[in-house]
């Protein structure tokens, strides 16, 4: 799904050949779909990828770099460090670091309205439900704007529906938003 936030890192993603050292580091919220991205970059013949590059060993990394120098080929990495609230990727060698350094910095950033009933809906058929377009209306401006608070959200509608044996109302969906955004988090069933 390609929306405001994820716009410009499709782009950068489709022509690499403007990446300084043909090299880009893609950093996002979790859920944001930064392994799609990479796995769809190496499918389509752009480049490698190498995702959760800041778990592997630095020496090894470096010498995957140098390789897609040699090669010309463009390297895509997406770390894992920034996942969650944890610190950033934090490099102990100089050379990697430097040459890392120098690389694009690809983020994707935060869900707009559009995109975040794009996502509620794009979930919710996976699950087999209908959202009517009041219950969408309701809850678009209400939620957390984050790719994952989307999930949360339709995972959560989805058990309550099943709980109560009811279609995807506005009513369930704002006690679907409760339970995920509000005071009744965590006391779902």
């Amino acid at each position: 799904m390609i929306g405001n936030a994820n716009q410009a890192v499709v782009e950068a993603l489709r022509d690499p050949s403007g990446w300084p050292f043909r090299t880009a580091i893609l950093r996002g919220a979790a859920g944001s779909g930064k392994t799609l991205l990479g796995r769809w970059f190496a499918a389509a013949g752009l480049g490698e990828t190498i995702d959760g590059a800041d778990t592997i060993d630095e020496t090894a990394l470096f010498h995957r770099w140098n390789r897609a120098q040699e090669d010309g080929t463009p390297l895509l990495l997406i770390p894992d460090a920034d996942i969650d609230g944890e610190e950033g990727w934090e490099i102990a060698l100089p050379d990697l670091r430097s040459r890392l350094g120098a690389a694009l910095a690809l983020e994707i950033g935060t869900p707009d309205d559009d995109m975040m009933r794009d996502l509620i809906v794009s979930h919710a058929e996976r699950r087999g439900l209908v959202l009517p377009e009041d219950a969408l209306a309701y809850v678009v401006p209400r939620m957390t704007r984050s790719f994952a608070a989307a999930e949360r959200f339709v995972a959560t509608l989805d058990r309550l529906a099943l709980e109560r044996q009811a279609r995807p109302t506005r009513n369930l969906c704002r006690d679907a938003l409760e339970y995920v955004d509000g005071p009744a988090q965590g006391r779902l069933i």
